[in-house]
Formats: structure tokens, C-alpha cells, sequence
């Protein structure tokens, strides 16, 4: 799924607790990075901020200089994925390529299986329904959104009825969520495997 937590740049913060080895990663990307393998592995309600600047190689009081606590690590770690598709799905639609609606499921899918921890999984979290995560479900609407937008540009979603276009772009859309839970039960399928596959599927969904 890629490096997640492109954001805020280095605050001046306490020294670290522990010398790690050199990562490449700045303060806040080490914290999102050790936060997206406990709440995988550990689960979110079980990890402790403790937890997480430990992982990442730095005292408690120090990782409040980078981010205000877990929700905003969860927060973090859901946008980062989807808004690398979005962007993707975006560049897409001002393009003519074809057939676009496929090469995004395959990237949708890629992104949700390509990293080193299955970050979708996050999505079944009950936490995840509270107003803080908005700005993420803002974000997957917005995906879901371009979905529609490229299946109606198709010979096959132009015919369909509103509402029609609606139910397939929702069946499509779960498709490629689903591949989350495909992939908890298959680890080691790589993900271009996945993503081929699924993306065949998608279309037939469409009607393409």
C-alpha cells in the first residue's frame, strides 16, 4: 500500500527513546508506520499509544509532538487508502484512455493489497462509523463516486437506468472493498494476482 502518513513536516520534538535503525522515515511517518502493523496485528482497541511510540522507537510524551493520539493515526492510515485511487481515478477521467474502468480496479487493488499490513481491514473497525473519521468516508465517496462516473462513460453503464448504474456501481465497489477479506484468508497471493482478477470480475459486474 505504499508508505502511508504523507503530511506535517518535522516538529522539534524530545530526543528518541531508543536508537532504531535509520528508516528513512520522519517522526510522524515512523509512528504511522509502527501504528499500521499493531492495529493489524494487535488489533486498534488493544494497542496503546505506549504501544506505538515504543514500536517506533521514541517515549510517549515525545510522539504528541507529531500527532494528537491513535485516532489520529487511525485517521491517517484509512486515508492513505484511498487517496492515491481518488488521485489515480481523477487523472483518469480527464483521460481517454481505455478501458479506464479497469486499469482502476486494478490499481484500487493493488493499493489495498500491495502493503506490508492489510490497512482495509481497518474499515470493519466499529470506531471507524464516528464523525472524527469523516474526512475518510468524504474521500471514499468521493472514489465511489468516480466509479459511477467512469462506468456511465462505458457502452454498457450509458445504457443503464439511473438507478441500475447506482447498484452496479455499489456492486463493483464492495467487489474491490471485499478483496480486504479475500485477502486475510490468502496472505501470501500476490497482489497483482488479486488485482487482475478482480478487476475481470468488476467488469463483468459492469456488463462490460
Amino acid at each position: 500500500m505504499g508508505t502511508p502518513g504523507e503530511g506535517r513536516g518535522r516538529r522539534v520534538g524530545r530526543p528518541r527513546a531508543a536508537q532504531r535503525p535509520d528508516s528513512g522515515l520522519q517522526p510522524r511517518d515512523e509512528l504511522l508506520a509502527a501504528a499500521a502493523e499493531l492495529f493489524t496485528t494487535r488489533g486498534y482497541a488493544a494497542t496503546t499509544t505506549r504501544a506505538v511510540a515504543e514500536r517506533a522507537g521514541m517515549r510517549q510524551a515525545s510522539m504528541y509532538h507529531y500527532v494528537s493520539g491513535k485516532e489520529e493515526l487511525l485517521a491517517a492510515l484509512l486515508e492513505s487508502t484511498v487517496t492515491p485511487s481518488l488521485a489515480y481515478a481523477r487523472r483518469l477521467l480527464a483521460d481517454d484512455a481505455t478501458p479506464p474502468e479497469k486499469r482502476l480496479c486494478r490499481q484500487d487493488v493493488e493499493l489495498l493489497c500491495g502493503g506490508p499490513h492489510n490497512l482495509g481491514g481497518l474499515y470493519l473497525l466499529p470506531e471507524v462509523r464516528a464523525e472524527r473519521f469523516a474526512g475518510f468516508h468524504a474521500v471514499r465517496d468521493e472514489l465511489k463516486d468516480a466509479y459511477g462516473q467512469l462506468l456511465a462513460a462505458t457502452a454498457a453503464g450509458s445504457a443503464l437506468a439511473k438507478s441500475e448504474l447506482g447498484l452496479r456501481t455499489d456492486l463493483v465497489f464492495g467487489l474491490i472493498e471485499g478483496v480486504i477479506l479475500v485477502r486475510r484468508s490468502d496472505p501470501e497471493r500476490p497482489a497483482r494476482a488479486f488485482a487482475e482478477a478482480t478487476a475481470d470480475a468488476a467488469l463483468r459486474i459492469a456488463g462490460i
